[in-house]
Formats: C-alpha cells, structure tokens, sequence
C-alpha cells in the first residue's frame, strides 16, 4: 500500500454522514432515472450495477479545501484497483452554485492534470445543476445531459474509456443520440425528473 493513499473495496452508503447520504441518494436516483434509462452514457450501467462508483461529498467553501479534496480523490482512484473503484463521483454541496465559479474550479483541476502528466490516466466529465453549454440556447434541452443535483466532477479513468470507445463504430454520435432521447422524452418529463435545472 502506497504511503498516504487510502484503499476501499466496495462503496458502502451506511459508512457516511446522514447529510452526505441525502447527496448520495439524489445523485444516484439522477443516474438511475437519466444517465442509465435513456443510455447517456453506454458506460455507466455496468459499473454502477457492479457497485464500483466512488461517491465523495465535499462540503468545504474554501478554494484551498476544495482542491485538497480533489487531490485525495485522485489519490484514492489511482491507488485502487480498478475493480474496487472504477471512476469516481465528486459531489460539491457549497461554494459552487454559480456555474461560473464551478467552471473556473474545473478549470485548475484540468490545469493540475496536465501539471502532473496524468491526462493519460485520468479524464475529467462535468455536471452541475444550471449547467450551459457555450453557444447553445439557455433554454434547449441539450443542456440537461449535463445537469446534476450538486456540482459534480467525475474522474474516468483513461484506459477504461479507451478500451470501452474501441466497441463504439462513431463515439461523437454518443453526444447526439442523448440529445435526441431528450427531445423524445419532453420538456415536462426531464424536469419532473431534474427540477434542480429548470
């Protein structure tokens, strides 16, 4: 065991706060009703069936606080085997509300992995509950495949992504295909289902 990095095996919900389990259970019904019924992700089902998801809540404001806690995060995933923790959710309850100031934290998580040399390794996906893509409406749809109950970053590991996009013939299709499935489902039904985008 490497000095510093902690190992856990399976994600066990009972283990964490009453406040962090409300986080976890919101997020995880998120995935369940969005990410794995409409498929807008091919990925995601398989590890969340197998339980290898890491659920990590961050309620720290600070600037400072925040970046140790990605750190100890990705710590944590690259010191795990794969099979124990295969990506990582983490969850932001404060300080991140304005989609600006999550996007600028993102940002200097982006800038540390390239810092590192550890973009080969691990990919970084965003959500966030008013999430925007630039250039596209504030009011379409797309928006929501993006839009999560709480400022979210997910940890991917690389090779894991690779190997799984080798089985998919047009990867960019992915991005359309989702949007699609929104428009089909409704405006009504996807914010019955993500009332935190409106």
């Amino acid at each position: 065991m490497k000095k510093g990095i902690s190992y856990i095996t399976k994600f066990d919900q009972k283990t964490l706060s009453i406040a962090h389990q409300d986080v976890v259970k919101s997020t995880r019904l998120w995935l369940e009703q969005m990410v794995v019924r409409l498929n807008l992700c091919p990925f995601s089902s398989s590890v969340i069936a197998r339980n290898q998801v890491r659920y990590a809540v961050c309620d720290a404001e600070s600037d400072t606080q925040q970046k140790q806690f990605f750190l100890n995060e990705l710590q944590r995933l690259l010191g795990t085997n794969e099979h124990d923790i295969a990506t990582s959710l983490l969850m932001f309850t404060q300080g991140l509300e304005e989609f600006e100031d999550f996007l600028s934290v993102l940002d200097w998580f982006q800038w540390l992995l390239e810092q590192v040399e550890l973009t080969e390794h691990v990919q970084l996906a965003s959500f966030h509950p008013q999430y925007l893509f630039e250039g596209v409406a504030a009011d379409d749809l797309s928006h929501f495949t993006n839009r999560s109950p709480y400022p979210t970053i997910h940890l991917l590991r690389q090779d894991q992504m690779s190997k799984a996009l080798a089985h998919v013939s047009n990867p960019e299709q992915i991005y359309l295909d989702n949007i699609k499935a929104l428009k089909k489902l409704g405006r009504q039904r996807v914010e019955a289902i993500c009332p935190w985008g409106k």
